[in-house]
């Protein structure tokens, strides 16, 4: 299959199993800040992203190198997936040894009756997380596109009833993860017949050592990810106070639409990149597909900033909790900041394709520094908003520093003043909209954004056709 086809093929397909469960995950919000206050949410954001920084301590994030070498004709899946499991297992095993000194980290006070559930939830997501991946990689993708809308609905029924029947708050929805997480993998261990890839006796310690090779860079670069990406919340927990910590938990939820193009697109993607690195032609298919892409994504957040209002009032429940009401007026700028993050995890794609890992960790160390500081600088001063400035600003210096570093190893042209440009009118539009003015400006902004942009769109879907 031409791989231009195979791409847009492959996005159609996760976009029909991941644009179900999105919507099925957005509304989960509403139930959230309908019956969970602006601390528990703080509380309910902190675990999910300890959880984020414990998986792929304890996993190795392995599941990366699970895809990479699955893609990769040259080794044998059923050795890749045994070792991978093997690793993994032991990984978590360590982290449940070491979980009782969770408790005594100061800015984890908020979890401490948490911490047994939060090892459960950590292996449940190791466990659905290394099932999934390679399943895609064995290109199973209808497989799973199929689990992503399975697990989201059992995640939204079994959050209706721990949380919204129950009233179980935080802990109703770390079961119903627990629960969804568990019935993922043991549907796609079934249906993908993964036992028969699973064998001790498949366990190679050479390869062990190959995927540990290529995988541990991406430990601290995932954690860091994770820190830069919460840290806001938690200076803003600290500086501030967890209720306005959570009012900014719940804004940050509002980019998910963005996250959500972004991410069907980067599963299709991210295959793409690996089959292709390769190949001929390989400069102008990255140029292309970039360009289409920054497209995409800066005409979606400037639609998504024009509706920011009443979308907010779909997926923010302001009844029982009128605090969340203000989410709105900070999630301009988060959503330019997710535009920046779906840029720089495209970046990071050819890290991975070329296997280059080591300068996805060098480069996002730039940006964690920079959040810290910014983090430090402006939240005293600006509060909430000030967060939601130093987290636009880490995201956009990272992506600078990525487009210079990456195209090192794939060379693919890109216009830096059609970024500007998409930039300069996300931020105006960010602005007049925090000021709740100047509509006319608003739309004229959104409106060149379409036109400049809708050209790069319109050649790509030609050329997936034509094909």
């Amino acid at each position: 299959m031409d791989k231009y086809k195979k791409l847009a093929f492959n996005t159609i397909i996760f976009a029909v199993g991941s644009f179900g469960s999105k919507i099925f995950s957005l509304f989960l919000n509403n139930l959230y800040t309908k019956h969970i206050s602006p601390a528990g949410f703080y509380t309910k954001s902190l675990i999910e992203t300890t959880a984020l920084f414990l998986l792929p301590l304890f996993t190795f994030s392995l599941t990366e190198a699970v895809v990479r070498y699955s893609l990769d004709k040259k080794y044998e899946k059923k050795q890749i997936f045994t070792t991978a499991a093997v690793l993994i297992f032991a990984g978590l095993l360590l982290m449940i040894l070491l979980m009782p000194f969770i408790r005594l980290i100061p800015v984890l006070a908020p979890i401490k009756e948490y911490t047994a559930m939060l090892a459960v939830y950590v292996c449940m997501s190791a466990a659905r997380s290394l099932c999934s991946q390679f399943v895609k990689a064995r290109g199973m993708v209808r497989l799973f596109a199929f689990d992503g809308i399975l697990t989201t609905m059992t995640l939204f029924f079994l959050n209706v009833i721990f949380i919204s029947r129950m009233e179980m708050g935080v802990g109703g929805f770390m079961l119903s993860v627990i629960l969804s997480d568990a019935c993922s993998a043991l549907f796609l261990f079934i249906a993908a017949g993964l036992r028969s890839f699973l064998d001790i006796h498949n366990f190679e310690n050479k390869l062990g050592k190959k995927l540990l090779h290529f995988s541990l860079p991406l430990i601290p670069t995932t954690v860091m990810w994770t820190f830069t990406g919460f840290s806001d919340q938690i200076f803003i927990g600290n500086l501030c106070s967890e209720e306005a910590a959570g009012i900014y938990s719940a804004a940050a939820k509002l980019p998910n639409l963005i996250s959500m193009l972004s991410g069907v697109f980067f599963q299709a993607w991210n295959i793409s990149a690996i089959t292709e690195n390769d190949s001929e032609g390989r400069d102008e298919f990255y140029e292309k597909v970039y360009r289409t892409y920054e497209s995409v994504l800066f005409i979606g957040s400037a639609a998504l900033i024009l509706l920011i209002k009443p979308v907010s009032a779909v997926l923010i429940n302001y009844d029982t909790f009128p605090e969340y009401s203000a989410a709105y007026l900070y999630a301009p700028l988060l959503i330019a900041a997710a535009v920046f993050t779906c840029l720089d995890l495209f970046l990071a794609g050819i890290y991975t394709a070329t296997k280059h890992t080591v300068n996805s960790l060098v480069t996002v160390f730039a940006a964690c520094g920079a959040n810290i500081f910014l983090n430090l600088y402006f939240i005293p001063r600006f509060g909430i908003y000030g967060a939601a400035v130093a987290t636009f600003l880490s995201y956009f210096v990272c992506y600078w520093i990525r487009i210079a570093d990456s195209r090192r190893y794939v060379p693919f042209r890109f216009s830096a003043l059609r970024n500007i440009f998409n930039t300069c009118m996300i931020l105006l539009m960010c602005l007049l909209t925090v000021g709740q003015k100047d509509l006319i400006i608003i739309l004229a902004a959104a409106f060149a954004i379409v036109l400049f942009n809708i050209k790069a769109v319109l050649a790509a879907v030609r050329t997936a056709v034509h094909r």
